[in-house]
């Protein structure tokens, strides 16, 4: 096998791994939810695949359900459940038209009913109810993905414009209880963070979020100022929640495929968060340091990197780490570095991620493109599409950061 069909096998095992359908299942069965009505809003990347899971084991039990869930994620009908496809990363108007519907289900419920919600990443975008107009929520997420703001400082401030994010969407679904299935896509599991918490008590405080603002000089209007003095709820009773999934699955999936192919596995980290370009350059020079190993070795690392935008071009944070480590690489025998977003998708393009070999540097050169002057220009997505360097594995059904890996062959 080539280096590149290793790297294709290491991705589509790590993904498998980290589907959610087994750890649906596991949460839901033997569970009794009493008499009352059961119905189910599930949201994020990975919500059609949650709910999916979660009727095939209850089917008819769940009475109604809501899916809201980003473009192309959907893969066909699940019973009588309204699905919706809507924007991400940016919300649109089928964010907010599928965030009403799942209001409107959980609304006049009674403490015997129950809501099964089911959480994934991306959330944060899919479900919204603005507080805000629709033109200032889009501009601001829009200031937040340009600013180089992590996931945590961006949900901070959304939650503050939101009527169902920070624990909120938990009151509508009062007195009614909520049991909760969340799949994480966040660096230590922060519950209130993940899809910006619906369902759980917001740990972050308005000074925090009035701070994010001034760190990054977001521009907001009166009435957004106003929003960042109100706190969310501290605490909330009716919910239940169960915790599935993380980067650390995903990152010991690849490593267990790598030793299978070969190599002798190392997770360097499941919390890798710096900048993709510094994260790339640190990977090729890992690379650098064991050229002289006289066995095949493979170097994971899970997170999610951020991108500082300093151009107009086309790319995503996993790109970008990958062409960042090209120039480290050039030359080195039989090595290659990957990386890739577990729900198969990469900023706003059709690929999950990016490759790149020992020889990609030198063939972008020879076709006349600076690598240097791409990255400045964050076109990472053109660049690796000249040379086939893009990794495209369609919509997942799974959302659990990112993994990298660095492959030497012996």
């Amino acid at each position: 096998m080539t280096l590149r069909e290793d790297a294709n096998r290491i991705v589509s095992e790590a993904i498998t791994a980290a589907l959610p359908d087994t750890a649906v299942k596991k949460a839901l069965e033997g569970r009794s939810f009493g008499p009352g009505r059961l119905v189910l809003v599930a949201l994020g990347k990975a919500g059609w695949q949650m709910a999916r899971s979660a009727y095939d084991l209850l089917g008819e039990r769940i009475e109604a359900g809501v899916v809201v869930t980003k473009y192309q994620h959907a893969k066909g009908p699940i019973g009588n459940f309204k699905i919706v496809e809507a924007g991400h990363p940016v919300p649109d108007e089928n964010s907010f038209s599928g965030t009403r519907a799942a209001i409107d289900l959980v609304k006049g419920l009674g403490e015997d009913d129950t809501v099964l919600f089911l959480v994934s990443g991306g959330g944060s975008a899919l479900f919204e109810q603005p507080l805000i107009s629709p033109e200032e929520l889009q501009d601001l997420t829009g200031q937040l993905l340009a600013c180089g703001a992590d996931i945590v400082e961006m949900n901070t401030i959304r939650k503050r414009f939101s009527a169902v994010k920070g624990g909120r969407f938990a009151q509508i679904c009062a007195p009614a209880k909520v049991f909760s299935i969340v799949l994480s896509d966040i660096i230590g599991d922060p519950l209130d963070m993940i899809a910006s918490g619906p369902a759980y008590p917001d740990s972050s405080t308005s000074g925090q979020a009035r701070e994010i603002a001034r760190k990054y000089n977001l521009t907001l209007t009166p009435k957004m100022e106003e929003l960042l003095l109100q706190e969310t709820p501290k605490e909330l009773h009716n919910v239940e929640t169960h915790i599935t999934g993380s980067v650390r699955q995903l990152c010991r999936a690849a490593a267990k495929c790598c030793e299978e192919l070969g190599y002798e596995p190392h997770i360097l980290t499941a919390s890798l968060c710096c900048e993709a370009r510094e994260a790339g350059s640190f990977l090729s020079s890992i690379a650098q340091y064991h050229q002289d190993c006289d066995h095949s070795m493979a170097f994971i690392a899970g997170g999610e990197t951020v991108v500082h935008l300093t151009g107009k071009g086309l790319g995503g944070r996993n790109q970008e780490l990958a062409l960042a480590g090209a120039a480290g690489i050039a030359g080195l025998p039989a090595t290659a570095l990957f990386s890739v977003g577990s729900d198969g998708t990469d900023g706003p393009t059709d690929a999950a991620g990016g490759y790149v070999d020992n020889t990609t540097f030198e063939t972008l050169k020879e076709a006349g493109t600076d690598v240097f002057e791409v990255l400045r220009q964050n076109d990472s997505y053109h660049a690796l599409e000249r040379c086939g360097g893009l990794i495209r594995t369609g919509a997942t059904g799974t959302n659990v950061n990112d993994v990298a890996v660095l492959l030497l062959r012996r």
